[in-house]
């Protein structure tokens, strides 16, 4: 299988299946000498980890990491940096009755369709529990950025009709969706027991903010940083639309209201407005980073569905198993940390964009 590896100058490599061994990523590229310990790694970790409230799937996983390469008296080396997380809790004979039935809203009926062959337990390769490696890697290009005076924000901004009003950072934490509104967080959670009451499920919108970046990273044409975001985003397997800045709102509004003007402050030239969500052209313009994923439903319902089986029998399925009724939560850390890898892999190629830049590196 070819396409697990994502970036160029800081790349991150995933592995592994839900219902394997193990999990996790190779990540190359991170210079030599930053201070890194499993702990820093755990922290995201424990963020997407199942079992953390009755919204997500009951399955019993510590999703403990250990680094295996790449770190020498807590300090990275500059070589490639192995990280796995081992598979605890597996209950594979509840996919028993998928082995030859295509899931709606899964990857069954594609991914056997392009190999011939597919491991139907929890999905395998096309698991959200794929999202591991990426959350791991993550933690690392997330400590890379808050060495350059980067940081990241991210958080749920709606769970199916429900949407924030308000915005408290310091309230994301304290509610089972990272919300930053809690009257919104207490209306998902009825809409939510609706949802559960009918064996139905919800999506929900992801927000990242990403603030400290300086202009002038990104390149144009096929090179534009929101296009990385974007892939970034997009390859994360529940999401199916990605807005940057005012996003699809811009099609309906005029360029005398949606333009950023500029002006000086602080000796320093900056934006009146962020409708563009800090990236004109491709690069980065100094302004805040305004990511917006929209994640789908858990396709993994308890409603009896319509599908085949790969002999072309129709039937109807009910799937069992633990699984999230809503995946947005816990897809927050995800949607962080394939942003964070993409800006510094952005970062990185960018350091040789100007002769000034390598004159002033080698000289």
């Amino acid at each position: 299988m070819s396409q697990s590896t994502f970036g160029k100058k800081f790349t991150v490599t995933t592995w592994g299946e839900s219902h394997g061994k193990a999990l996790g990523a190779v990540v190359d590229g991170v210079p030599a000498g930053l201070f890194l310990t499993e702990a820093d790694i755990q922290v995201y970790l424990d963020r997407r980890k199942p079992g953390q409230s009755r919204y997500t799937t009951s399955r019993s996983e510590g999703d403990q990491v250990e680094i295996l390469s790449g770190v020498f008296e807590g300090r990275t080396t500059g070589t490639p940096i192995s990280l796995i997380v081992y598979n605890k809790d597996q209950r594979s004979q509840d996919y028993g009755n998928i082995a030859q039935t295509y899931r709606p809203g899964h990857a069954d009926f594609g991914f056997d369709s392009k190999y011939g062959f597919r491991d139907y337990r929890g999905g395998g390769r096309s698991s959200g529990r794929e999202t591991i490696g990426r959350v791991a890697a993550g933690a690392i290009a997330a400590k890379i950025l808050k060495e350059l005076g980067i940081t990241l924000q991210t958080y749920t901004s709606s769970i199916g009709p429900v949407s924030c009003q308000g915005f408290h950072p310091e309230v994301i934490s304290e509610n089972s969706f990272y919300m930053p509104d809690m009257v919104a967080a207490k209306k998902a959670v009825q809409y939510l027991e609706q949802c559960m009451r009918k064996n139905d499920s919800a999506g929900g919108v992801i927000e990242c903010r990403i603030n400290g970046v300086p202009a002038g990273i990104g390149d144009p044409v096929f090179g534009k940083l929101d296009a990385a975001f974007a892939q970034a985003l997009m390859s994360i397997g529940a999401v199916k639309a990605v807005e940057v800045g005012d996003g699809v709102k811009v099609s309906s509004m005029k360029g005398s209201t949606d333009n950023d003007g500029f002006h000086m402050e602080d000796g320093k030239i900056t934006k009146t407005t962020n409708h563009a969500g800090g990236i004109l052209g491709g690069i980065s313009d100094g302004g805040q980073i305004l990511l917006r994923a929209h994640v789908k439903p858990t396709p993994s319902i308890s409603q009896a569905q319509q599908t085949v089986t790969r002999t072309g029998e129709n039937i109807s399925i009910e799937i069992k198993g633990r699984h999230d009724p809503v995946i947005v939560p816990r897809a927050v850390v995800v949607v962080e940390s394939m942003a964070a890898i993409t800006l510094v892999d952005a970062m990185f190629s960018n350091m040789s964009a100007r002769m000034d830049y390598v004159k002033d590196f080698y000289l």
